[in-house]
């Protein structure tokens, strides 16, 4: 057993949490042209797991690293503007988070979801090292490991707002 090995059994039992995230209006309540925020709702922070052995008097120890870098945003159809974007995840005080406040990364459905729905999708890319101790502040060490992902998915539906204009007569002609 090596390190490389023990990293690999502490990646494949990392758990990485989904993306936090909330559309605003609702799910439910969106309507064709009118901009939907996807606001990103707490912060996240790295996760990290560790594999280790004692076998006879050897230990052998490999921790695996994962830090959020990225939110991608998917709207689930080719009639929204933007289709799909990417926020920069950015360490804060109490983790790392994304301005999604005044984005112009923020959905507008261009034509209705019908009496169906279109498939949101908003994913997190998690940059994944290792060490060869129990620290997951230790060196990071090679080869590296591929990047995590982790999703949230929601069926959104998109309505269109129905306007009743009046001509108002002033009887005057």
């Amino acid at each position: 057993m090596t390190p490389e090995t023990l990293s690999e059994l502490a990646f494949n039992s990392t758990k990485l949490p989904t993306p936090p995230v909330e559309l605003q209006p609702r799910a439910d309540r969106l309507l064709v042209n009118l901009g939907t925020r996807v606001a990103f709702k707490g912060d996240l922070d790295r996760v990290w797991t560790t594999a280790s052995l004692d076998y006879k008097g050897v230990q052998l120890a490999a921790t695996t690293v994962a830090t959020p870098v990225a939110l991608k945003v998917d709207a689930g159809t080719a009639d929204a503007d933007p289709q799909s974007c990417t926020y920069d995840l950015v360490k804060g005080k109490d983790g790392y988070t994304a301005d999604s406040e005044d984005s112009g990364c923020n959905v507008t459905y261009l034509r209705s979801s019908g009496s169906g729905t279109y498939p949101f999708k908003a994913s997190i890319t998690w940059k994944v090292t290792w060490t060869d101790s129990a620290d997951p502040d230790g060196p990071p060490q090679q080869p590296g490991l591929p990047d995590g992902l982790s999703t949230f998915e929601q069926d959104v539906t998109v309505k269109e707002a129905q306007a009743v204009n009046r001509a108002s007569g002033t009887g005057s002609d």
